[in-house]
């Protein structure tokens, strides 16, 4: 396939970044991630609206799918002595299943809160109980951790049953794979060539995360949907893998109006389960950035003897800064008790329910206690039933991994490729055109941040030779190119990619025919040798190093997730070079192009897309992102095939 747009205004490529061709630096989910500062209220409402762009598109939110039917059962209610417990399930998306108890008070008045209540990594998640009279119950009473034994048996039940006593609806759903959620046993099982985790899955950005997410969302639409509740006063709360999605449905969804998550608030460890991490998410952010999107609405964070342990120094005082920067100092707090391990337990529960009390104005007296209650066992909350039996068959395993996988294929045939079929490049920009900004994930620098020097420069018959070096001073990177200059030069240029670098354009003998051909009409060519040319595969970070055959640990979105693809990182050394070749005093370039080729192809679409360019020379020679078998291929990058493969690079970068 050969896509011809010529390009009236400018464009760019990449060299060899960093100088020696040597890698840069990769990140895993065990580095550091520092919050990024801001001046200002009005600087952060433009940093946050990165952050959850960011968000959105990681967990594949970005357009929103379409909300179907709940179509939701409440049955089975078990009667307790001042609250109730509900079984419910609903359909998150055509045939798959939310579940989870719903605790509700029996004695109110008016309209209450409702509190969202994601788990964790708990064994059993809401079935969860260390045994009656247990080793691990004991233990919990004699640190202190608990003070009474149905708490200790299942902190997460004490969570939802004190906060039921408060006057709160509490919904407590399943994880994947946990308690009643059956139809997917697992959500850490081996990469393959089908289903979450799968590169096709990758290229539509589906995810477990973003599943979770999505269950999350729907949850709070469920959570709404009950008579009696006030949507003034939505909170939610997880600890762990809880955490993690407290701040995923909290940052993307205003009706969320407090937040309280746990134990995941860090600069260290950024979560290492697949439904904690995915493409994107935290380049250039972490967890900190993402819990900041809480702001100004209350938030509250606890930290423990795990990867939270240095939160007061490394993170809280952002957060704080930030609250104070926009004038609401007093809804962010935070409780530490770094003599627990990792945990959601009683001080930091009651802390919790301090922290709703007050900025929910349930007019609990302080300092809250909790009482004991009756544990109640799996078969006292289990939604699935004689009358209302479990999915089965093709409703569960592989076969319902790839009906939720279609549906989600299907929703971006709806939202995305109805977009390339329309006549209307205002919209698809705003998606498609964001998304991929987003994925590069940087601005091209400034003049002022790019520095050129010339290495060497030779003179031929017809032509001169230069070799230059172009240093991008704000990411510390460095580019070498190779400029072929028409002795007849008038001021236009072409900037040719190449996976070959510059052997596509220079040889030992001389200009290549298709480099003199140009010189020839009296254009000029630069040539840069791409970031880590010759590699064979994408480099890989974390998780994926360990990785063995059918280990969920292969999981692309543990290297993408904090490092840019190396694609993504083509194109920055492009942007590099076209601000260079835009601001040189000695030869300015008056018009420019840009010809991608030898495998360089997407890469040129993708800077004509991200910059906005109308027109750009491709030779894709049958390219196509959806054909991909591997994400280590090196022009594998997760999402392109959900926002419209080359089809929609065309469609944006046409004359």
């Amino acid at each position: 396939m050969k896509a011809r747009l010529l390009l009236p205004c400018l464009l760019f490529l990449t060299a060899s970044a960093s100088g020696m061709d040597t890698a840069r630096p990769m990140r895993d989910l065990n580095g550091y991630f520092p919050f990024t500062p801001v001046a200002d209220a009005e600087a952060w409402q433009t940093r946050r609206a990165e952050i959850e762009k960011r968000v959105l598109l990681a967990n594949g939110l970005w357009p929103m799918p379409e909300k179907t039917p709940l179509k939701a059962t409440i049955h089975g209610r078990v009667e307790r002595d001042d609250y109730t417990i509900d079984r419910v399930f609903f359909e998150s998306l055509p045939g798959h299943y939310v579940t989870g108890s719903l605790y509700l008070p029996k004695k109110h008045s008016g309209k209450i809160p409702g509190i969202l209540c994601p788990h964790g990594h708990w064994p059993d998640g809401r079935f969860m109980d260390v045994g009656a009279g247990s080793e691990a119950m004991k233990k919990q009473i004699e640190t202190g951790a608990e003070e009474r034994e149905s708490a200790a048996r299942s902190p997460l039940q004490a969570r939802c049953v004190h906060l039921a006593r408060m006057g709160c609806a509490a919904f407590h759903y399943d994880t994947l794979g946990n308690a009643d959620s059956i139809q997917f046993p697992l959500h850490r099982h081996g990469a393959g060539q089908t289903g979450f985790l799968s590169p096709q899955a990758d290229l539509r950005l589906q995810t477990y995360l973003g599943l979770h997410t999505w269950n999350s969302v729907r949850a709070l639409d469920f959570l709404l949907s009950l008579e009696g509740i006030d949507p003034d006063r939505i909170g939610c709360t997880g600890a762990s893998g809880g955490g993690t999605q407290t701040m995923m449905i909290t940052g993307i969804d205003q009706r969320i109006k407090a937040a309280f998550p746990c134990v995941m608030v860090s600069t260290a460890m950024q979560g290492g389960c697949t439904c904690e991490n995915s493409h994107y998410l935290r380049i250039g952010q972490g967890n900190v950035d993402i819990a900041a999107l809480t702001a100004p609405r209350p938030l509250g964070i606890t930290a423990a003897d795990d990867w939270t342990k240095e939160v007061a120094t490394k993170g809280l005082p952002d957060l704080k800064d930030l609250y104070a920067k926009l004038g609401v100092p007093d809804k962010v707090t935070a409780h530490i008790a770094t003599q627990f391990p990792h945990n959601y337990n009683l001080p930091s529960r009651l802390a919790m329910y301090e922290f709703f009390n007050q900025h929910f104005q349930l007019g609990q007296k302080s300092p809250i206690q909790e009482r004991d209650f009756t544990f109640s066992t799996k078969a006292d909350m289990t939604v699935w039933t004689a009358e209302h039996p479990a999915p089965t068959g093709e409703a569960v395993g592989e076969a319902h991994e790839k009906a939720v996988c279609d549906w989600m294929t299907a929703q971006d045939e709806k939202n995305i490729t109805a977009l390339i079929q329309k006549d209307d490049p205002t919209a698809l920009r705003n998606i498609v055109g964001e998304a991929w900004k987003t994925i590069v994930g940087r601005l091209q620098p400034t003049p002022q941040e790019v520095a050129y020097e010339m290495v060497k420069k030779e003179e031929k018959a017809d032509h001169f030779i230069l070799q230059g070096r172009i240093q991008n001073n704000r990411e510390e990177e460095t580019l070498h190119a190779v400029f072929l200059y028409p002795k007849n030069w008038q001021g236009e240029a072409t900037l040719w990619l190449s996976l070959k670098g510059s052997d596509s354009v220079l040889t030992a003998a001389g200009p290549t025919p298709a480099a003199q051909k140009l010189l020839d009409q009296g254009i000029a060519i630069a040539c840069p040798d791409l970031y880590l040319r010759g590699m064979e595969e994408q480099p890989k970070a974390g998780d994926n190093l360990k990785a063995k055959a059918n280990d969920f640990r292969e999981f692309s979105g543990y290297t993408f997730g904090y490092n840019p693809t190396l694609l993504a990182r083509r194109v920055h050394d492009a942007m590099t070079m076209v601000t260079m070749m835009q601001n040189q005093e000695k030869y300015p370039v008056k018009q420019l192009k840009i010809h991608g080729l030898e495998g360089a192809g997407p890469i040129a679409l993708v800077t004509g897309t991200v910059l906005a360019l109308d027109g750009v020379t491709a030779d894709l020679e049958g390219f196509r992102f959806a054909d991909l078998k591997s994400p280590w291929d090196v022009n594998f990058v997760p999402g392109a095939v959900k926002y419209g493969d080359v089809d929609a690079l065309l469609k944006l970068t046409k004359e």
